[in-house]
Parts: structure tokens; C-alpha cells; sequence
């Protein structure tokens, strides 16, 4: 299994997504709606080239402890998310559950 050197993960709050980079190029992103006081995760990827080295799961920690730190809760909608937060109980008492209200609200909110 091959490591990268050195993943850095960014949110970029004009995307409204948390992206991991590998050397400098984009390996990877989750992407998120803020609705109050929830962040709502939706869909996360990596790119093929990176596939298989631990970054989508890298990149969903540091989102979450970042979440966490700026005081909003989870809402798991994509489903990347949803089995990490299952692995990891560390971050389960931040996760709130999916609703159709929140679905109906980011169906909305994606156009």
C-alpha cells in the first residue's frame, strides 16, 4: 500500500467542501451545507489516482473534528460519512439524524 507524502486537508467555505491534496493536486473532497447550527455532509470522493490510501478517511476526520470545533453538529447524509461515523464513536454524539425534513431542505438548497 502506498502512503502520499504529507495530505493536507482545507475547507473552502466558498465551495462549501473540505478538500484533501496530496503534494499540492487534489486527491479528494466532502462536501457540506451549513443549515443553523447543522453541517450536512452530502457526498464525498477521491479521486481514482489516490484511491485505496486511507484519504477519504483522513479527510472525513479532519472535517468532522473541524465541525466540531466550530461548534456545529453533523448530519450524515452521505453515506461515506454515515459508516465512518458508525466506525468511529468518537464523533457519534456529534452526528444528528437524517430527516426528510433535511433531505426535502437540501434537495432545495442543491437545486
Amino acid at each position: 500500500m502506498n502512503q502520499s507524502a504529507n495530505p493536507v486537508v482545507e475547507r473552502v467555505d466558498a465551495r462549501h467542501r473540505y478538500e484533501i491534496s496530496v503534494d499540492g493536486a487534489r486527491a479528494g473532497m466532502t462536501e457540506y451545507r451549513d443549515r443553523g447550527s447543522q453541517r450536512i455532509f452530502f457526498h464525498t470522493e477521491v479521486d481514482e489516482a489516490y484511491a485505496g490510501q486511507g484519504l477519504a478517511g483522513e479527510l472525513v476526520q479532519q472535517a468532522l473534528t473541524d465541525t466540531r470545533a466550530a461548534g456545529l453538529r453533523v448530519v450524515p447524509v452521505c453515506a461515506y460519512v454515515t459508516r465512518f461515523v458508525k466506525r468511529h464513536p468518537e464523533f457519534a454524539d456529534l452526528a444528528d439524524p437524517v430527516t426528510a425534513d433535511v433531505l426535502s431542505w437540501l434537495e432545495r438548497e442543491l437545486g
